[in-house]
C-alpha cells in the first residue's frame, strides 16, 4: 500500500540527487538549525533536539504504519538524531570557544 506519505518521499527523493540515509541527516540538521534560529534556543540546551525527535519519531511512525521493518525505522531515527546530539554534547562540554 501507498500511501500520500509514501508517494511525497519517493518524489522529494527524486528531487534531490541524495540516498536516503543522507536526507536523513540533512532533516535532522535542519530540525537543529531551526530550534537554534527560529526557536532561538542554545545550542547546549538538550531542548534544541526536541524539534528533531519528533520529526524523525512521526516520520519513521508513518513508515512503520505503511509496513516498513523496525531496524530501518531504527536506523533512520539514528541517522537522523545523531549529528544534533554529537553538537549539542560538544557544545555542553564546552568544546567549542564560541563566546
Amino acid at each position: 500500500m501507498r500511501s500520500d506519505y509514501q508517494v511525497f518521499k519517493l518524489w522529494f527523493m527524486a528531487v534531490l540527487p541524495l540516498a536516503k540515509d543522507a536526507i536523513h541527516v540533512y532533516v535532522g540538521f535542519g530540525c537543529l538549525l531551526v530550534a537554534l534560529l527560529l526557536l532561538r534556543l542554545k545550542l547546549s540546551s538538550f531542548w534544541c533536539l526536541v524539534p528533531g525527535l519528533v520529526v524523525s519519531l512521526i516520520m519513521e511512525a508513518l513508515d512503520l504504519r505503511d509496513g516498513y521493518a523496525w531496524g530501518e525505522s531504527l536506523k533512520d531515527l539514528i541517522n537522523t538524531n545523531a549529528i544534533p546530539f554529537i553538537l549539542v554534547a560538544l557544545a555542553r562540554w564546552r568544546v567549542f570557544n564560541i563566546y
